[in-house]
């Protein structure tokens, strides 16, 4: 839908960036999703700001229980682990509403599983790990953020949900003019073009160029980012002081694990019910949700899999670096040179003799891609609905990583969207395959943290889990995956991690092959 109207008047501003759910059955679930995401309260900065109060790593502490010793851990078990944080004083903390994450590793076995932490709302946490293997198994706990990073990182995006911002080119003859685009656009005397979807109702918008019409937009660019922080909060976001930094433990951070013993009653934590997706061993990833991940070593074990199928990818970056994994796999996938930017896409590539065509399209925006032409932005859900789907169709999804600086509405609204297309595929062609990737830990900047932080992140995963369960669509845990890895989080994970990603996925496309 392209239309111009005239700029809101000022006193309308506080609608501007408002995403009201459609139909009452999509609020209600908003309502619950937000519920069941909501962050612990943090606490308000003091002015001038000071590191002091804060919590800071190094003073704190894990212990594994119990405290005296003398436990014995059996495979099957649960390991628990209570953490205390304290200040830059070293005075124990007295909230919750740190982001901490959790690994139980074995670098010598290639094993490794993430650990759930539980926020005691009083400045201690406790961490539950499975335990399935035997031998040595260390505990890593690391603070992402202190609590006070999240009330920053909350007040961004309810103040400043635009500091991202995009551009777009509109040209017709010789004259060119450049504006500036978003979900939603702070009121100005300029006119707007509307270019929001009319069938999934996504928004987006650009000021109107003076004497250019608004169906002259030829390119999307992502335009930049507007750092706005207040006096000294950068403090808060120091790599090495308060950001990404493990936490030692008081006492032995190893447990010992034991055979599994037959009759033996397991121990469990009376804390957390629910366990890890999978884990590591020898490397591997191991799946706990009755999925057999079989092996895909070779080129022709993944062609022999793919043979007939189409293989459709949709998302951001991070699933195109799994198109161009599976194209450096396969050497017998050529590609269609369709003369688009290497970042931007889409791509296609094509296996004559297997009949194999694997294709990657990004998401509509926002995208902060770089010269988009505006007729390659497709919404997801637009391009789920003219596939026909079938037996030998693969689609496979990931959109997460452009939504962190937007109110976590906007995501919920895409995703709404897109499963509501996903269902009617799978309506009318039931055996097509449907397989999701969650978001990943990445590795933080100040600039990364502003805008793609691990807390924005999680938020992402916990929906998109929450708004595909009990559908028929397979998941593949990039979270975990990433989390119970040895190697450094990075938005793009490193190459054994992606190759046991793509082992997932071809397990779910071949529950029978591998090799």
């Amino acid at each position: 839908m392209i239309t111009t109207f005239p700029a809101p008047r000022p006193h309308l501003q506080h609608h501007i960036c408002c995403f009201q759910p459609r139909p009452s059955e999509d609020a209600l679930e908003q309502r619950l999703l937000l519920d069941s995401i909501a962050w612990p309260e943090t606490p308000s900065l003091p002015d001038p700001l000071s590191l002091e109060q804060t919590t800071d790593p190094a003073h704190s502490t894990f212990t594994i229980l119990p405290e005296e010793g003398g436990q014995q851990w059996h495979v099957g078990d649960q390991l628990e682990v209570m953490i205390k944080t304290y200040d830059f004083k070293g005075r124990p903390k007295k909230s919750g509403g740190d982001v901490l994450l959790a690994r139980l590793h074995n670098q010598v076995l290639g094993a490794g599983v993430a650990g759930q932490v539980l926020d005691h709302l009083n400045g201690s946490y406790s961490a539950v790990f499975s335990l399935l293997w035997e031998g040595s198994a260390q505990v890593e706990v690391t603070l992402v953020h202190p609590s006070e990073a999240v009330t920053v990182l909350q007040r961004l995006t309810r103040e400043q949900p635009d500091r991202v911002y995009f551009k777009s080119v509109f040209r017709s003859g010789l004259l060119s003019k450049t504006t500036t685009c978003n979900v939603f656009l702070r009121p100005t005397q300029q006119p707007l073009c509307n270019y929001t979807d009319l069938h999934t109702g996504d928004p987006w918008f650009c000021y109107k160029p003076k004497k250019l019409s608004c169906d002259t937009r030829i390119k999307h660019s992502k335009g930049g980012f507007n750092q706005k922080l207040k006096a000294k909060e950068e403090m808060l976001f120091k790599s090495g002081v308060n950001m990404k930094v493990s936490i030692n433990a008081s006492g032995s951070a190893n447990a010992n694990v034991l055979p599994k013993m037959k009759g033996q009653p397991e121990v469990k934590s009376s804390s957390v019910k629910s366990g890890p997706s999978g884990y590591y061993y020898q490397d591997v990833w191991r799946a706990l949700d009755g999925t057999t991940v079989h092996q895909f070593n070779t080129s022709s074990a993944i062609s022999q899999c793919l043979k007939g199928k189409v293989v459709h990818l949709y998302g951001d970056s991070t699933i195109r670096q799994w198109f161009e994994h599976l194209n450096a796999a396969l050497p017998d996938l050529k590609e269609f040179n369709l003369h688009n930017l290497k970042q931007v896409g889409p791509f296609m590539v094509l296996d004559y003799a297997n009949n194999i065509l694997v294709t990657y399209r990004c998401h509509g925006p926002p995208i902060r891609f770089t010269n988009v032409p505006t007729n390659e932005l497709r919404y997801i859900a637009n391009e789920l609905d003219d596939l026909v789907g079938g037996i030998n169709t693969v689609v496979v999804l990931g959109i997460w990583a452009h939504f962190s600086t937007f109110p976590i509405e906007l995501y919920i609204q895409r995703l709404q969207s897109i499963r509501r297309a996903v269902l009617r595929l799978l309506d009318r062609a039931p055996g097509t395959l449907v397989i999701i990737r969650t978001a990943n830990l990445k590795a933080l900047s100040l600039y990364e943290a502003l805008t793609n932080s691990d807390w924005y992140s999680l938020q992402h995963e916990k929906v998109l889990r929450a708004m595909f369960r009990g559908l028929n669509v397979h998941l593949v845990d990039a979270w975990e995956m990433v989390l119970a890895y040895h190697l450094p989080h990075s938005l793009h994970p490193q190459p054994p991690i992606i190759k046991n990603m793509i082992d997932v996925l071809l397990s779910y496309i071949c529950p029978q092959n591998g090799g």
